[in-house]
């Protein structure tokens, strides 16, 4: 059931998952700054690893599985901010997720929402969508739209992938530090063999950029995991999308991408969507 404090605690992960996605995005290479992020939410989680419970057996093979799949989400993840702004390709990410989990959720976890349920999440994706097409040009945005739904489908996977895992890891906080742990081996490892000059000097310079929005990182994922474990799954990822009003926000104001009022009917929209997930 989705209770108040788990409802507060995944608004609260969304406000984190919006304002990492939004120094991604202002940094100068999306693609070094997103290595650097996760060689940071490594660093924040590796020295939690003796105080938890290594992984059961079970969840072994959804843990490695979700260190890869994590690789495509960062490179579509880059692919989408070298092509659009974050308050078009971020809401363009998110709001496709949601129903496609949904649906998987009702194929492989048993999970039937109730009626209000799927009208919540089809308000939150209709208000993350509309977020996301609000200044959109058709004609010059099919590169984005291509990143940005690939995006979307990495992030259905990896959300069922993690779903299935944290439960059967029992400890949720087990499975989220060592997922941040390993997912520092693959990408970063890549980035670092691809643009070693790039990545070295970049780190140097904003290293404690990096360990802050790993950190936000880490904690914003961590915290819808455990959501998981405690409420059905599609009305936690659907609640997460919350997090476009906050980069619907930061785009708007902050980053000087336009389009206030817009952004407002949709956050509204989401909100609504919110409210049908309480009834």
């Amino acid at each position: 059931m989705l209770t108040l404090p788990i409802t507060l605690a995944v608004l609260f992960a969304a406000l984190l998952h919006a304002a990492w996605n939004a120094l991604v995005k202002r940094g100068a290479d999306p693609l070094v700054e997103l290595a650097l992020v996760t060689l940071g939410a490594s660093v924040i989680a590796l020295p939690l690893l003796p105080l938890v419970p290594v992984p059961p057996a079970a969840a072994w093979p959804f843990l490695l599985a979700s260190v890869l799949i994590h690789v495509g989400y960062y490179a579509t993840l880059v692919g989408t901010y070298r092509h659009a702004d974050l308050s078009v390709g971020y809401p363009l990410m998110r709001g496709s997720a949601p129903l496609l989990v949904t649906l998987a959720g009702v194929l492989f976890f048993g999970e039937h929402p109730a009626p209000a349920t799927w009208v919540g999440i089809v308000l939150i994706c209709g208000g993350v969508l509309s977020l996301g097409l609000a200044g959109f040009d058709w004609r010059h945005s099919r590169v984005s739209t291509h990143w940005a739904l690939a995006n979307a489908f990495i992030i259905a996977l990896y959300t069922l992938v993690d779903a299935a895992g944290v439960r059967a890891a029992e400890a949720p906080q087990s499975y989220v530090v060592w997922l941040f742990v390993l997912d520092a081996l693959p990408f970063p490892i890549l980035i670092l063999a691809l643009k070693r000059r790039e990545l070295s000097a970049y780190a140097r310079r904003f290293w404690l950029r990096g360990l802050f929005s790993g950190a936000l990182s880490a904690a914003a994922y961590g915290v819808v995991l455990w959501a998981m474990t405690r409420a059905p799954v599609a009305a936690v990822a659907a609640l997460r999308e919350t997090s476009v009003i906050f980069a619907a926000l930061i785009g708007a104001w902050l980053l000087k991408e336009g389009h206030i009022a817009r952004r407002l009917v949709g956050a509204a929209t989401v909100a609504a969507g919110v409210i049908a997930l309480k009834i």
